[in-house]
């Protein structure tokens, strides 16, 4: 039986991102809500998939209307492929855990729906292993959000265990039955007066934001509950509050209610194309929002319609569909047509990216910029002559992941490739081989280390060469000193009477620039100043290449006499993670060689610190990794090149050593 106020007109297809924690259970839910929209077989059993790398999509019709649900990885390292998904959602479901110990894991999901505008609600899935009060759960997710929280059920409870739920809008109360609609009862008596002091209550917060409502709490009226539908529907659209849900996905407990909840509640296209500030009226406009190759099946473009529609076949502001495919029932299937509202897999989509629109003059549209990149390996195929189809291999890999960036260091020759984590990182090798067909070798990257001397040398170089015919001559003296830390390199000369002509002296300074590329070390000297003080030269065999050679031969040994040091470059770093681990993140830290400058609350985050430092480049690798393992996955870190400092003698003594070999 519909509740009041559900049975209304049938909506456009809307879309509906799953997110959370990883570990939460959206997998179990996506395709329970799949099984209970009778859109596939039930796979009960062990269901919840192994952590997934990417959103994935499925189509179902519930009740008549057509529905995408945007199953989105919960691990942090993949937070991207979840904003990608809000991009384009009208409404969120949070799944949440059944532990209040465990809602802090919450504040980066919440924070990014704040951020994107999306409204959303709570799912607590896994209810019956509620080990605590419900009114404790929901006040340890209040404190991770400033989106208020309103609870639309009560559970029911049997001993500790959780058997139904009371309807707090309609106050009916139900039975759950394995893999089944719940079943309504009538009200128990050991509930009663708590059930009405929980619809008191969300009769309040409604009326908190509604004038008329208020009125008529004060005036001894009592809302109808197609008035409270209404009522809540119209607060979670201007995201002013979210409902709180309870079930247990597995045993489709509450799923058949979400939907209901999910049919009355979730704006539909008009609505959330406008709060994008996309026009009502105009040509076809849909945007893409993940991009996948998948073998056979060649690149996919997944895109949102915002208005008018698409034909498969046609062209749209010069860019041809070749092919145009909905996900139902775990399969892919063709379709002729999509209109406003409707998800859809492109096929053979050239020119629109990520993020992008297609259709005639279509307008730019915000999309979410990812984060920055936290690990990073070089990589490389195993053998040389699959360079080109790694190239290939590489192009598509950004296709599919802007969250990844691919950087090439003229200096070391790696190509390093750098995403949010070790795992994403990992993963993108892994789609990168079989996008590619060849295997990849991946290594820590080269620290980018530089040198500099302690003092001042003076060097006398000289070449000599006769072979017959014209030979070589040239004859430099060197004065070599350092200069303040950054200020760079510097040639002057101080000849004389001609000793060296001027013809020459430019040779000289570029020879001397040219040797500071590869110091001791077998890293670039930096901060020093030559001078050519004095020289000699033959009328007939000095030449550029002569006193090029001889510069070169000088400033070598120079420079090793010179007491040469290895510099480090030293990064600024800011890691956040919630303030019950800022101690473990200090000591992190300092264990990693880095210097501790401070910490504070973290801006608009209640419960987190920032904790900043200055931390050797060399230390970076892994850090993600250890943070997150540290911090119960939820740390992060920004960090940016802030100077070079003289390395400690042991890591000086170690790179000397790998120069030498």
């Amino acid at each position: 039986m519909e509740d009041p106020a559900h049975g209304a007109a049938p909506h456009g297809p809307r879309a509906v991102a799953l997110v959370g924690p990883q570990g939460s259970g959206k997998s179990t839910l996506s395709a329970a809500l799949v099984e209970m929209a009778g859109g596939g077989e039930a796979r009960r059993g062990g269901r919840e998939r192994s952590s997934s790398h990417e959103m994935r999509p499925a189509h179902c019709d519930f009740l008549g209307e057509r529905w995408a649900l945007l199953d989105c990885p919960g691990s942090v390292e993949f937070v991207h492929e979840a904003a990608a998904a809000l991009a384009v959602a009208d409404l969120a479901v949070v799944v949440a855990e059944p532990d209040p110990s465990r809602a802090i894991a919450l504040r980066p999901v919440f924070r990014m729906l704040e951020d994107s505008g999306v409204p959303f609600l709570v799912f607590v899935n896994k209810v019956d292993a509620l080990s605590a009060p419900a009114e404790a759960l929901v006040a340890a997710m209040q404190a991770e959000t400033a989106v208020q929280l309103v609870p639309r059920q009560m559970p029911i409870s049997e001993g500790e265990r959780v058997i139904g739920y009371v309807d707090l809008l309609s106050e009916r109360a139900f039975r759950y039955r394995p893999d089944a609609a719940s079943e309504r009862i009538g009200l128990p008596a050991a509930v009663a007066e708590t059930e009405q002091a929980a619809h008191d209550a969300l009769i309040d917060s409604l009326a908190d934001r509604d004038d008329e409502l208020l009125e008529q709490v004060i005036e001894g009226a009592t809302p109808t509950p197609a008035e409270l539908y209404s009522h809540f529907r119209k607060d979670m659209e201007a995201r002013s509050l979210a409902g709180v849900m309870f079930g247990a996905a597995e045993h489709a407990h509450g799923v058949l209610r979400l939907w209901k909840a999910l049919r009355h509640d979730a704006p539909d296209v008009g609505a959330t194309a406008a709060r994008h500030g996309i026009a009502p009226e105009g040509p076809a406009l849909a945007q893409v929002f993940r991009t996948s190759w998948r073998g056979a099946a060649g690149k996919l473009s997944f895109a949102r319609v915002w208005r008018g529609a698409l034909r498969d076949g046609a062209s749209y502001g010069g860019v041809r569909i070749g092919g145009m495919m909905r996900f139902a029932e775990g399969e892919l299937q063709r379709v002729a047509e999509a209109g406003a509202g409707d998800v859809v897999a492109l096929g053979r989509l050239e020119g629109v990216a990520t993020g992008g629109t297609l259709g005639e003059a279509a307008p730019a549209l915000a999309f979410p910029a990812p984060p920055p990149p936290l690990h990073e390996v070089a990589i490389a195929a195993a053998e040389r002559k699959d360079d080109v189809k790694l190239a290939g291999g590489l192009e598509k890999l950004l296709e599919e992941d802007p969250a990844l960036r691919l950087t090439r260091d003229g200096e070391t020759g790696e190509t390093r490739l750098a995403g949010l984590g070790e795992i994403h990182v990992g993963s993108a090798v892994e789609r990168l081989e079989r996008l590619s067909g060849v295997a990849v070798r991946t290594a820590r990257p080269r620290v980018p280390f530089r040198e500099t001397i302690r003092r001042p040398v003076r060097e006398h170089a000289r070449l000599k060469r006769q072979t017959g015919g014209h030979g070589q001559f040239a004859d430099v003296k060197l004065e070599i000193e350092p200069r303040g830390r950054g200020e760079g390199f510097a040639f002057n000369d101080r000849i004389v009477g001609g000793a060296v002509p001027k013809q020459y002296i430019a040779a000289v300074a570029d020879a001397a620039e040219e040797a500071t590329r590869r110091g001791p070390f077998g890293y670039p000297v930096v901060d020093i100043a030559v001078t050519l003080v004095d020289g000699g030269f033959h009328a007939v065999d000095s030449s550029d290449m002569a006193f090029r050679s001889a510069t070169r031969a000088g400033m070598a040994e120079g420079l090793a006499k010179a007491e040469p040091v290895l510099l480090e470059p030293i990064h600024r770093i800011t890691i956040s993670a919630p303030n019950g681990f800022t101690a473990g993140v200090q000591r992190l830290l300092t264990g990693r060689r880095g210097q501790i400058l401070g910490y504070a609350e973290r801006a608009g985050w209640p419960g987190w610190d920032d904790t900043e430092a200055l931390l050797p480049a060399a230390e970076l690798h892994g850090l993600a990794v250890e943070l997150r393992s540290q911090t119960a996955g939820l740390g992060s870190f920004v960090h940016s090149f802030e100077h070079l400092s003289e390395a400690p003698p042991r890591l000086a003594e170690k790179v000397a050593q790998a120069a030498a070999t």
